[in-house]
This record gives structure tokens, C-alpha cells and sequence, in this order.
């Protein structure tokens, strides 16, 4: 233990030296047996500034994502090796991994919150922030790739496509973010590059525009060509220590195999064609200047289309390597500066309205003993500095950022200043939170609403400076919560204060009181979830806890159309207040994910009531959505539409809101109320000797069978299955199958649950069974 801390700590050390003396990591060097090495060199030496500052054109900010276990954070550990942030391999299962540096990940071997790192190769700096691949984990991706520019997506090469690597891959896309795919493990023995790239194009919908050619397969993979230029890369390791930073490059010739002549020779004019279907500029080159012979096109006009098709998101460049043989990635490095889009090629449209002044948005708080809050901005224009005071919109209130620093995994190096596109560690921010948009001042917030309004992009002002908050960060609901209580009411504030600091860290923790109880209740995304939360707790906070049994977060809605009237008559001190309020609900088709609640209000009264008492309804309707007529449990798929409203003068906008909610409750009771139950998408690879078990077991779950698939020896099941029956679903796979199989699990949508299981619920919640 202490032979690993000493050399992560010597790593470590040596990245933040390599920063603060601006040495720039890494240069190519080319000798005469053509053998490629990134070094360092004497003449290597930058100034600070341009250290802290590069240009804005030579910042890449990536994310790395993927499905659990295909080989994220070892990519990212090659690449912080290459590039000469560390002088060691870092290996996750010896647990001393730059970005996996919580006790609870190097326990684990698995990332469970992202990590932001910074390191250059070659002329471009490269923000890098590694994200979880496991499904209770899900906000770290979604908030990283909310601030990201482009990101890498991991494959393993014998498992293609998984389930989680289906959900990290639409947040991309709904953020827009241009990708580049590495497919992993090509050393595996089932590797296979034609089933990898079926998978992008049948699970993924997107455009593999394959760039290389894999030399070898399984243990014989020793490199790739690369199409564009012909050149075939080798990685030559004399042993298993060897770390692969020296590789041979050179042009492929008639000397070389002539299965991989032949198969060179038809992927590289399958990738002109398919790029020129995608890029309408290059198909225009190819048929006035290469008409008569394709092939003769340079491989600089090839890449700069190429670059083209991935920033328009049309297609998706993939390359092949072996991270843990260290093979591969330094073409991959490559790959990211030449086809992810620099910060300056991203458009941001509310952006332009502040000019060069300041603004960021908080996209992660972390907790440090020592300097408190740590949080995490991304820089989009103007320049922060350490020792001033900037203007959080969300909050509205003025915060002095005390120190700046450059983010280094859980290691950071303090900078006077940061320029726009970068990403930034601010110290001294108390009340921020993720999702916040910070401004140099209010004066300037307002310089850019007035931009807006002039522009007339923004449309109607709703509030002040509503226009020019930049979009937070989508939290999704939790599916799991418990009750938490410590070991002693001593200790009670001393959980409060856990339980504050790890909500702010992570949003999608959420922490209530029962009001009937009065105990505590702890919700999360999952299973580890919940248990990670617990046992920091206990490590972080020095609380011993108790943890109740884990129950499902389930959701409501109802099953008719109804429409009610309600009158709210009160005399508060001398004042009567009489309010009547009419309403209709319906249930809105919840078959699509994520159905959420709809408000709207008839024509005539919405132009009739008041912009305080429209509110005041809002507020009302909203309150009712929190709590079902079943369970109490909140609602989704539910149409609602306010038919009137009509009060005596002087009434209150809380009567107003309180007349509203109590119709609502009513009307929800009179519609009758359904059960919606989270629903799991199920991926089991097992053995066919093994899959009949497997499949009894998921019967006896209420699961139901999608497809059953072969890759190569394994069948992989796909399964839609109740989250409510899969607790415990490691151990019991584990058992029939002898620990022969795995699994993988991504939340699909919530589905009505059928009459007699809610029964059945209803009946054991109420203590009846």
C-alpha cells in the first residue's frame, strides 16, 4: 500500500511540476528506422501565459465516455502518460489511477464521479474530464457533456455496443456534441471490427467513418493502418513492461501481406465514397480534380472532410487500439485534435450577447476539508481572475472567488487568471451550485439582456435577466430511496451537514423529511448509489449511520379524463377570501420517456388573470403534481388545463394558489389513479448451456424477453425488466450461471403497472399482507 500512494504521489507530483515550470509534454521526433517517440526535449519550454492561456483555437475540451468496464479510465491513463503529464502507467486494478482517486473507486475499480484533467499534446491543450460508465452515475456524464465541446466514446471491440453506452450516447446527442468512437480491446480474442462498427450503426443510428485498419487480431494485434495516409503504425513490445510510448510508422508497401493490402485497398475507397456522400464540398473536389482516379485525392483534403462530416455530426470517425497494451492511443490523441471542434467552432447563440465580458456556468461542486467549495466553471467568453468578485445570476448575489486553479484530477496548480474556452477551478464561491451562471457584475448581466432584447432573439423577458441565464443541467428523478438515521441524536447535525455537502456535490442525491415520521429520507439513482452516499458518509464525515430498506421511487398517474369545480372560502382577521376555481385533467400517453405533467389555461382567462395570480395558479397546480392520489408519489403524464378562476376582490394569492391545489387533488382522486414502475433495460451475456436458467429467473422477475443474440460462443439476452425486481440481481446471476455471466442495466421509462401487482403493492405498503 504504501510502495502504491509513494508512486501516485510521485506522478502527481511530477504533472503539477511539468505545469507550473510550462513545459510543453510532448514532441514528435522522427528517426531514420522511422520510429516515432514522444519525448521531452530541453527547448520544450513555454511562458505561463501561455501555459494558463493557450489559444483558444488549440483547446480541446473532451469527454470520456463508455458502458462500465470498456476501458475509459485506462485510455485516459495512457494518454496523461504519453502526453508526459506522469511518468508512470497507472493500472485500475492496482488502484492508483490519476482520475480514479476516491477510496470508494480504487476499492472498486470503477469511476463513480468524473474527473477533470489537463495536459497538452503536442501544440493543443486538452481539457479531459473521464465520466462514470455506470448507470446510478448517469448525472456525471450529463453534466460534463453539458459543458464539453467533443467527446470520446470507448468501445470494448468484442462487446460493440451496450446498453449503458446506448444512454451515454443520446445525452451526447443531445447536447450536440460531435464525436470521435475508439474501439478497445482489439488484444481480446473475440474481437471484431465488422460486428463493432454493425453495432454503432444499428444501436446507435449514427455513421461510423472507419479511419483505420487493425493489424492483427486478438494476442496477434500489434497495430493499425491508418487509411487516410497508408502508413502502417506498429507497436513492437519486447515485454509486458514495455510501455509503448516508441512505435514504427511507415508507408505499407508489396512487402506487406496481401490480405492486408487488399483489405487496406477497399476500406480506404469505401471511406472516400462514404465521406464524399457525407460532404458535399469534398464529392464537389473529388469529381473536378480526381474524376478520373479517386485514390489520388491527399490525405489532407481527405482529413479536412473528414473533420467537416464530424463536426456536422453526420458521421463519427472510429479508430481501433488496446489501451491496456498500450497500443493505439497515441493516434487517438491525435484523432482528438484533428476532428473535435476547438471552443471557438461551438456556437453558443446566448453567449455572443455578453461580448468579452465574463461568463461561465457551474457545472460540479466538490468538497475540500481545507479550501471548502471547489467548483467547477466553464469559461464561455471574457476572462476570470482570482481576488475579484463575480455576479451568480441563479442565486442572485455577489460571490468573491478567492483563488483560481487549473483542475488535475483531486491534485490542482493555483493560476492568476483564465481566458475564455478553458475550464476553471474557483475557490470561495459558497453559495453556487451546479446548474449557476456566473457574470463579471449585475451591470453586465443587464448590458447583455438589453443585447438581447435588441436583438430580438431572446423573445419575452420573464423576470430579470431570465433571458441570459445560460441552461443548467438536466437532474433526472431519483428511483431508489431509504430512510437514513445516526447512531445517536448527537449526532444528527452532524448528518444534516454530510447530507447538505454531498446534495450540493451531487444533485441527483436528493434528501426529504417524511412529514408523518419525521425521519430522514435518502433518494438516488441506485443501489451504489445509495451504498457510495453511505459509506462516505461514514469515511468523510466520521457518521456511523443506518440505512433502512431500499424501496423503489415509484411514479403516478391516472387512468380518466375529469373535470371539477372547487370553492375556497376563508375569513382571515376581518378579510374574507372566496376563490372558486374550475378545472379539467387527462392522462397523456406516458409511452414515450420521460412523459412529464402539462399546464395550460383557457384562452380568455389567461388574458383575464393578473401576471401575480397566473402564478399564483401555476404554483398551486404544481404542488398537487409532487404528491399522487395513491401513494403520494409524484405525478407524470397528467394534462391539465384551468378553465377558470374567479375571486372576491382583495383575495389573496395564496388563497388563489391553495383554492387551485385543492381542486387538483380532487380531480386527480376523481380520475382514479395508476402506478408507473421503473423499467429496466436488461443486456445478460451467458454461456447457451447457462441460458435457460437465466431465462427462468427473469420470468419469475416479470421481465420480458426483446431479442436473444449471438456473439460468437455467448448468447446476449435483451430483457425490459421492473427495477423493483432487481435488487440483488449480481448475486443470484452469479449463482446459476456459476459466475459465468454478465450483466448490464440502463433505465428505459416507466410503464403503468398492471392491476394486480398494484394491488398487491397497495396491500403490502398499507401493512395488509
Amino acid at each position: 500500500m504504501r510502495v502504491r500512494a509513494c508512486r501516485a504521489l510521485s506522478r502527481m507530483v511530477w504533472g503539477r511540476y511539468l505545469l507550473t515550470a510550462g513545459l510543453q509534454c510532448c514532441r514528435c521526433r522522427v528517426s531514420c528506422h522511422v520510429n516515432i517517440h514522444y519525448s521531452f526535449l530541453p527547448d520544450d519550454v513555454k511562458s505561463l501565459k501561455a501555459v494558463a492561456n493557450p489559444d483558444i483555437s488549440k483547446i480541446r475540451n473532451i469527454g470520456i465516455m463508455a458502458h462500465i468496464d470498456a476501458g475509459k479510465t485506462t485510455t485516459t491513463e495512457r494518454m496523461l502518460y504519453y502526453s508526459g503529464y506522469t511518468r508512470a502507467l497507472g493500472d485500475v486494478d492496482d488502484g492508483d489511477t490519476v482520475t480514479d482517486f476516491m477510496a470508494q473507486e480504487r476499492e472498486r475499480g470503477i469511476t463513480i464521479q468524473s474527473a477533470a484533467v489537463t495536459f497538452d499534446w503536442k501544440t493543443h491543450r486538452i481539457n479531459l474530464i473521464d465520466t462514470p460508465g455506470h448507470v446510478d452515475f448517469t448525472l456525471e456524464v450529463e453534466r460534463a457533456l453539458r459543458v464539453l465541446d467533443g467527446a470520446v466514446a470507448v468501445f470494448d471491440a468484442s462487446a460493440g455496443v451496450e446498453a449503458q453506452t446506448v444512454t451515454v450516447w443520446r445525452q451526447a446527442e443531445k447536447h450536440h456534441v460531435p464525436c470521435v468512437c475508439f474501439l478497445n480491446k482489439m488484444d481480446k480474442p473475440a474481437a471484431n471490427l465488422s460486428f463493432s462498427l454493425e453495432s454503432i450503426r444499428h444501436k446507435l443510428k449514427a455513421n461510423p467513418v472507419l479511419l483505420q485498419i487493425p493489424v492483427g487480431c486478438g494476442k496477434n494485434f500489434s497495430g493499425v493502418v491508418d487509411l487516410l495516409t497508408n502508413q502502417k503504425l506498429t507497436w513492437k513490445l519486447r515485454s509486458t513492461s514495455d510501455d509503448g510510448r516508441a512505435f514504427e510508422s511507415k508507408p505499407l508497401d508489396q512487402s506487406d501481406e496481401p490480405e492486408l493490402l487488399q483489405e487496406v485497398t477497399e476500406a480506404r475507397t469505401a471511406l472516400i465514397e462514404q465521406v464524399a456522400d457525407l460532404d458535399d464540398e469534398f464529392a464537389e473536389l473529388l469529381l473536378s480534380d480526381f474524376s478520373e482516379n479517386f485514390d489520388a485525392v491527399s490525405s489532407i483534403k481527405l482529413q479536412e472532410a473528414v473533420r467537416r462530416v464530424t463536426l456536422a455530426r453526420k458521421g463519427v470517425p472510429v479508430l481501433c487500439g488496446s489501451s491496456l497494451r498500450n497500443k493505439g492511443v497515441q493516434p487517438l490523441l491525435d484523432a482528438i485534435t484533428a476532428y473535435l471542434p476547438a471552443p471557438n467552432e461551438r456556437h453558443h447563440d446566448l453567449v455572443r450577447w455578453y461580448k468579452d465580458d465574463l461568463c461561465a456556468l457551474a457545472f460540479k461542486v466538490l468538497h475540500d476539508k481545507q479550501r471548502g467549495p471547489l467548483v467547477f466553471l466553464r469559461i464561455y467568453s471574457g476572462t476570470l481572475k482570482a481576488q475579484t468578485a463575480v455576479h451568480n445570476i441563479n442565486r442572485n448575489s455577489i460571490e468573491r472567488m478567492s483563488r483560481l486553479l487549473v483542475p488535475f484530477a483531486d491534485q490542482h496548480v493555483e493560476i492568476p487568471s483564465m481566458a475564455a474556452g478553458n475550464i476553471a477551478l474557483a475557490v470561495g464561491l459558497k453559495q453556487t451550485v451546479t446548474g449557476d451562471t456566473i457574470v463579471l457584475s449585475k451591470a453586465s448581466a443587464a448590458a447583455a439582456a438589453r443585447r438581447a432584447q435588441d436583438d430580438g432573439g431572446a423573445g419575452k423577458r420573464q423576470g430579470d435577466h431570465a433571458s441570459v441565464v445560460l441552461s443548467g443541467v438536466e437532474v433526472p428523478d431519483p428511483v431508489f430511496f431509504c430512510t437514513i438515521e445516526p447512531p445517536t441524536m448527537a449526532k444528527q447535525a452532524d448528518l444534516e451537514n454530510a447530507l447538505n455537502c454531498l446534495q450540493r456535490e451531487d444533485p441527483s442525491l436528493k434528501v426529504r423529511v417524511d412529514p408523518d415520521s419525521g425521519q430522514t429520507i435518502l433518494c438516488g439513482m441506485g443501489e451504489l448509489h445509495i451504498e457510495i452516499v453511505h459509506d462516505r458518509i461514514r469515511r468523510e464525515y466520521g457518521v456511523e449511520t443506518h440505512l433502512g430498506p431500499l424501496q423503489v421511487a415509484y411514479r403516478e398517474s391516472i387512468l380518466h379524463e375529469v373535470s371539477t369545480t372547487d370553492t375556497l372560502d376563508r375569513t382571515v382577521g376581518e378579510r374574507r377570501h372566496v376563490v372558486t376555481a374550475a378545472l379539467a385533467v387527462a392522462p397523456l400517453d406516458i409511452s414515450a420517456t420521460g412523459a412529464s405533467c402539462e399546464l395550460a389555461f383557457a384562452e380568455e382567462l389567461a388574458e383575464q388573470l393578473s401576471p401575480q395570480m397566473k402564478e399564483a395558479v401555476e404554483n398551486g397546480v404544481h404542488s398537487s403534481y409532487l404528491q399522487g392520489p395513491l401513494l403520494g408519489y409524484p405525478l407524470q403524464g397528467v394534462a391539465t388545463v384551468i378553465q377558470s378562476v374567479t375571486m372576491e376582490p382583495g383575495t389573496s394569492p395564496a388563497m388563489v394558489s391553495a383554492c387551485v391545489s385543492r381542486c387538483m387533488l380532487k380531480a386527480l382522486r376523481l380520475a382514479g389513479g395508476q402506478l408507473l414502475e421503473p423499467v429496466m433495460s436488461l443486456e445478460v451475456t451467458v454461456g447457451e448451456e447457462r441460458l435457460g436458467s437465466v431465462l427462468g429467473d427473469l420470468a419469475q422477475r416479470r421481465g420480458t424477453v426483446r431479442d436473444i443474440q449471438s456473439r460468437h460462443d455467448d448468447k446476449v439476452l435483451l430483457a425490459t425488466v421492473p427495477l423493483a425486481e432487481m435488487m440483488g440481481y449480481s448475486t443470484i446471476l452469479r449463482t446459476i450461471t456459476s459466475g459465468n455471466a454478465t450483466f448490464s442495466l440502463a433505465l428505459d421509462t416507466y410503464e403503468p403497472m398492471n392491476q394486480q401487482d398494484q394491488n398487491t403493492l397497495l396491500k403490502r405498503i398499507a401493512g395488509l399482507l
